[in-house]
């Protein structure tokens, strides 16, 4: 590789030369074939503007990308977040993902990527300072390396440079990340890439941890509320039984009534019978016990009839209060059953994978060097270079013409 940039490097050094003999014939005229002074007047007769603004830069990217520029590996890995299908999808590639029960989750993708390029992936890659010997090594050019010319070895500075050799690319169509990663040798490329999408899954799996911790806390928060709930009715419930002496006033009501209902009976058979003997044999000595039965049978209907409806005490007046308990017991108890199968629902939700970070491809082991593109940069070099002479020379010829 060495031989093939420096042979590089020796074809366009004669290639230029060629072009500025031909630029020089047509700029300076016929010299003397002389060695020194031919050299000599032709360089004294090149316009100063284009030798630095043409000559010069691609005399220099010529060495630099010929015979000093490294060469750089480039290892690629795709990849695809996606979480368990919640609605209707559309598309091919929808249509792969809506047969595995799964859909794109793209907000968690842009969490993803954003984390390859921040600062804790960084830290993490860099343990034991492994990305820092990786770009620092004999393998980098002095103008590639890190630290470059100005020798700044913080963290910030080694962040900047991560930047410039991570890229990660999203593709708002598929949904899939391609991720880049350049380096010296391919070894590190490979490596380095790996491990960025090893630290992807990890963050993955740590909001899924997240997730299923707020799920099932939710959860269980929801009921113990609504246990505590249920305790303060039932204990409602209790107290206002002892307070009031009752137990439940519609069944008490409704024995006292069948008790009313059974006195009633006795009372008008009673009443039958004394109205009997009357007619019979008004002077029976049973008609004096009879018209006492039927007073104590009056009294006692009319205490039972208050004790149900009328009275202060009466059931009728105690049971709103205490149906508006059982109401309150039974809607806690309702509450408290629905909190516990959604914590049921959430406990079945959280053993599930909630985020998924699907390998499209795997990182590639390159066998061979990509980075830099010589050629493509010496004539970009130069072309810039001709576009920044013609300009500035019709500039100055303005400005000359202006003045004159």
């Amino acid at each position: 590789m060495a031989l093939a940039n420096s042979q590089l490097g020796t074809f366009a050094i004669i290639a230029l030369g060629k072009v500025l003999e031909k630029i020089q014939r047509l700029s300076v005229g016929p010299v003397e074939n002389k060695g020194v002074d031919r050299i000599v007047k032709r360089f004294k007769g090149i316009n100063r503007l284009f030798l630095f603004t043409v000559i010069l830069p691609t005399l220099a990217a010529t060495t630099y990308y010929g015979l000093i520029a490294s060469d750089v590996y480039v290892s690629e890995s795709s990849f695809v977040v996606r979480s368990p299908q919640k609605e209707a999808q559309s598309g091919l590639f929808d249509s792969l993902l809506q047969g595995t029960g799964l859909s794109r989750s793209q907000d968690d993708t842009y969490a993803v990527n954003d984390y390859m390029l921040s600062r804790d992936a960084l830290d993490a890659l860099n343990r034991d300072r492994y990305f820092d010997r990786a770009y620092s090594g004999p393998n980098a050019d002095f103008i590639a390396r890190f630290p470059a010319f100005d020798f700044d070895r913080s963290f910030e500075a080694l962040f900047r440079y991560y930047k410039r050799q991570v890229d990660v690319t999203l593709d708002s169509t598929t949904s899939i990340t391609t991720l880049t990663v350049d380096a010296f040798s391919a070894e590190d490329a490979h490596r380095i890439n790996e491990r960025l999408l090893e630290l992807a899954e990890q963050l993955v799996n740590r909001m899924n941890d997240r997730a299923r911790q707020d799920l099932v806390r939710s959860a269980s928060d929801e009921v113990a509320r609504a246990e505590s709930r249920v305790k303060e009715a039932a204990a409602a419930v209790s107290t206002y039984r002892n307070e009031q002496s009752i137990f439940d006033p519609d069944r008490q009501s409704a024995l006292q009534l069948q008790q009313v209902a059974g006195l009633q009976e006795a009372l008008i058979t009673s009443r039958t019978q004394l109205a009997q003997l009357l007619t019979v044999s008004p002077e029976n000595p049973q008609i004096p016990a009879l018209r006492s039965k039927i007073g104590s049978l009056e009294a006692e209907m009319a205490k039972s009839s208050g004790a149900v409806v009328g009275g202060k005490s009466s059931y009728a007046l105690k049971a709103p209060a205490y149906e508006r308990l059982i109401l309150e017991r039974e809607f806690a108890e309702k509450q408290l059953a629905s909190a516990m199968a959604s914590l049921e629902t959430a406990r079945l939700q959280a053993r599930r994978q909630q985020l998924y970070l699907e390998r499209v491809s795997q990182p590639n082991t390159p066998d061979k060097a990509i980075q830099p593109k010589r050629l493509r940069a010496i004539i970009a070099t130069l072309l810039l270079g001709l576009i920044a002479w013609g300009s500035l020379s019709l500039l100055i010829a303005s400005i000359r013409e202006h003045r004159d």
